[in-house]
């Protein structure tokens, strides 16, 4: 069914009650005048048919006994008599305002005010002669042809001297104008009444508001409250109940609104634990749905959607390891450890932790996740230990050729001058290796410490400058083999440097250029301002780099070529200087290669 407003629902109960209180004392009103005219009428009726007897009577006892009435004396005859009774009912019908009707005891009329008897019916059958007849008196109310009007009559049984009935006198009168005085009566009561129901509306109404007024205003109040707005204060109204209703619901506003201060302040500090969180973290219940999931875990699971509460684990990750990982935690109902392994967009080691999630009242009801990426971890590891490896094998080598050198200078070789020459300066050549290995390792230590520390100098200058020192630092080697060195910089291009470490990274890179480039090429080395970075390039039409290369190209020992590369002098470590200077200069450094046609090497520093 469908709801009202309290308002209609007083208002219109009470009217109904007021229109209904109203109409019945209006209709027991119009029973009881209606009853009294007709009582009057009755009697104004008797009354005349009683004046109307005592005339008639001997009228009627002559007609009874008429043979004896012919030789009475002084009497009139029958003609005569006739003639003297109806004037004698039109006389008296006229002083009453009644009809007069005189009846033979069988039904046939004698005399009548109104009409002539001869052309009028037997009235035997009439209920009120039928009455009288019987000896009661007789009363009806009906239509007359006669006088066509409603009539009410009385009629009363006359008797003779021996107490036999000689006849009727009935007694009528017309009802058209109690009939019109009633209906006036009726239209004053009837417009009394309306005016009573219309004010008796309008006091309902204002009963009605008032009582509903408050309530209305409980309920916007309640509205309010329940669209979160717990600032609002209900008005207390003079009511009792409802005065008690407004304060228990002002009082659970300001429990509500304490309460949910306090839980959004609890909520925001989890939330900010749980976004500072560089562990990724996220909560499944039994069915195995997302409950949570912080920033760090979205990242980590490569989840782009926001809509993620409620949803199965399945439809948001597609790692087999992870979804047997979370099953494993659901089932065993303990915290478990695993270490996972995440294949796309790249790949990445996944540390997991899982502990069980509990209600109020301590049942499980799912797990809560800990993902932890230590890919860095493991790339360092094995950098660390591809480092150690390349440290001990790059040192183990001069060493090793210089021990077996001396060894055989030991063993004689010195009595031999010319291969005892010959030996140590080999020797001497492997200790210069070695040296050098040691003061890049020295310089690339150095290096990465300032550039943690920050403690390398930038200063703004002009880059033009800088290229061109480290340019004629290597020009000897590069006309050794015939290699053009072509320098692209406008002078008024400057940035952020220290000369120094800068020009180092510089030179090393053409070194390498020159040193993989054919005889009679060209190296280039250009720098322009792009995109509000400055951009130095080192451009060589050598060998090139296979792409399989390119990501390690930058770590310490790392060779393409290793026998190329210890041959023609190099340490292994002049690209992962390049790396640490590019990056203390807050700057990055990429690589562009095609076997066959030379490789692009860019540094890309801020503007």
């Amino acid at each position: 069914m469908g709801r009202r407003r309290i308002l209609w629902q007083l208002y219109v109960p009470y009217l109904l009650i007021v229109l209904v209180s109203v109409m019945a004392v209006a209709f027991y009103a119009f029973h009881v005048q209606r009853s009294s005219y007709e009582r009057q009428v009755r009697e104004l009726l008797l009354s005349s048919a009683r004046l109307v007897v005592e005339p008639m009577q001997d009228y009627l006892s002559l007609q009874e006994d008429r043979r004896a009435l012919r030789h009475a004396q002084g009497l009139q005859s029958d003609r005569e008599a006739s003639a003297e009774a109806q004037a004698t009912a039109q006389r008296l019908g006229r002083q009453a305002g009644v009809r007069v009707t005189v009846i033979l005891p069988d039904g046939r009329v004698v005399a009548d005010s109104d009409e002539e008897p001869a052309r009028m019916d037997n009235h035997a059958a009439r209920p009120e002669v039928r009455q009288a007849l019987a000896g009661r008196i007789g009363y009806a109310e009906r239509y007359s042809r006669t006088v066509s009007a409603t009539m009410m009559y009385a009629a009363l049984p006359v008797h003779g001297g021996d107490g036999a009935l000689t006849g009727v006198v009935r007694t009528g009168i017309a009802l058209t104008h109690i009939e019109a005085d009633l209906a006036r009566m009726y239209l004053h009561v009837l417009l009394v009444g309306l005016a009573v129901a219309a004010g008796a509306s309008a006091v309902v109404w204002l009963v009605s508001r008032r009582l509903s007024r408050p309530l209305e205003g409980l309920r916007q109040g309640a509205a309010r409250l329940a669209r979160g707005d717990l600032s609002v204060r209900l008005p207390v109204p003079d009511s009792e109940e409802i005065a008690a209703l407004a304060e228990a619901l002002n009082q659970m506003a300001r429990e509500l609104s304490d309460r949910i201060d306090r839980m959004t302040r609890q909520r925001n500090e989890l939330q900010a634990v749980l976004a500072s969180m560089a562990e990724g973290v996220f909560a499944v219940d039994r069915e195995e749905r997302v409950l949570s999931l912080n920033r760090a875990a979205a990242e980590l699971l490569d989840i782009q959607t926001m809509q993620i509460h409620g949803r199965p684990i399945q439809e948001l990750v597609r790692n087999a390891d992870l979804l047997r990982f979370v099953a494993r935690a659901l089932a065993v109902g303990e915290a478990v450890e695993g270490d996972l392994v995440f294949r796309e967009p790249a790949e990445r080691y996944i540390q997991a932790r899982a502990s069980v999630l509990h209600d109020a009242a301590g049942r499980a009801i799912g797990a809560l996740v800990v993902l932890n990426d230590v890919t860095r971890l493991r790339r360092l590891e094995n950098i660390r230990r591809d480092f150690v490896a390349n440290v001990s094998h790059e040192i183990r080598t001069p060493i090793t050729s210089i021990k077996g050198f001396v060894e055989t200078l030991l063993e004689g070789a010195l009595q031999r001058p010319d291969d005892a020459a010959r030996f140590l300066t080999i020797i001497a050549k492997q200790a210069d290796r070695l040296g050098a290995i040691i003061d890049d390792l020295l310089a690339l230590s150095r290096i990465e410490e300032e550039g943690q520390r920050e403690a390398i100098a930038l200063e703004p200058m002009p880059l033009r400058s800088v290229l061109a020192a480290a340019l004629e630092n290597c020009q000897p080697a590069a006309h050794a083999k015939r290699i053009a060195l072509e320098l692209t910089c406008s002078d008024d291009l400057s940035a952020r440097l220290n000369s120094a470490t800068f020009e180092q990274a510089v030179i090393n890179l053409i070194d390498n250029a020159v040193k993989y480039s054919d005889a009679g090429t060209r190296v280039q080395v250009t720098a322009e301002k792009r995109d509000g970075e400055v951009v130095v390039r080192v451009i060589d039409q050598g060998c090139g780099i296979p792409a399989e290369h390119l990501p390690r190209l930058f770590e310490r020992f790392y060779r393409v070529d290793k026998a190329r590369s210890r041959k023609l002098g190099g340490t292994g470590l002049g690209l992962a200087i390049v790396k640490h200077i590019v990056q203390a200069h807050k700057g990055r450094i990429e690589v562009e290669s095609t076997p066959g046609q030379g490789s692009t090497f860019s540094i890309y520093l801020p503007a």
